[in-house]
């Protein structure tokens, strides 16, 4: 990777972590965020799988196939509910950038291995990421903060099943 590309993916990051909108809107339209969104939830998996290492994790490997693939059908969930049920105006292609990015606090998940403080690092981050997404789903499909939470609501139980299967 070129180095303004690293910064570039480093700023989306950080911006992400922080909440902030005008960052959810740029990787939404940058097509060449596709990229850096996978890495994004890459990362996000091998930290996790670190953070859960004494807990008897998945593996890197594992994680990162599970990860992926959760993103991928995260995105395509809500982007059924979110566009086609409540009328938002979004492609995948804009929801897999921003719920990519949106998962950028998990990087903090690497933390879950610090003995005793671990669940707390893990339950904060998870909360956070959720916010995130929250925010990355009112951004793409150009809703209000309220029909986001409901097309993550709603969408949350069809990933479950679907990754209960699966998985």
């Amino acid at each position: 990777m070129e180095v303004g590309v690293q910064r570039g993916i480093v700023d989306r990051m950080m911006g992400a972590a922080r909440l902030d909108p005008a960052i959810y809107e740029e990787v939404e339209s940058d097509y060449s965020a596709t990229g850096q969104a996978a890495i994004v939830v890459v990362i996000v998996a091998i930290a996790a799988a670190i953070g859960g290492a004494d807990e008897g994790s998945r593996g890197i490997v594992g994680g990162v196939i599970v990860a992926v693939a959760g993103w991928l059908l995260w995105a395509g969930i809500t982007y059924l509910i979110g566009d086609k049920l409540f009328g938002g105006t979004a492609s995948w292609g804009e929801l897999l950038r921003t719920i990519g990015f949106a998962q950028s606090p998990g990087v903090l998940l690497v933390l879950g291995i610090i003995p005793v403080l671990g669940w707390l690092v893990r339950a904060v981050v998870g909360i956070w990421m959720l916010i995130a997404g929250i925010i990355a789903i009112r951004q793409a499909l150009d809703f209000t903060t309220g029909r986001a939470i409901l097309t993550a609501v709603v969408g949350w139980l069809p990933l479950v099943i679907a990754s209960a299967i699966l998985f």
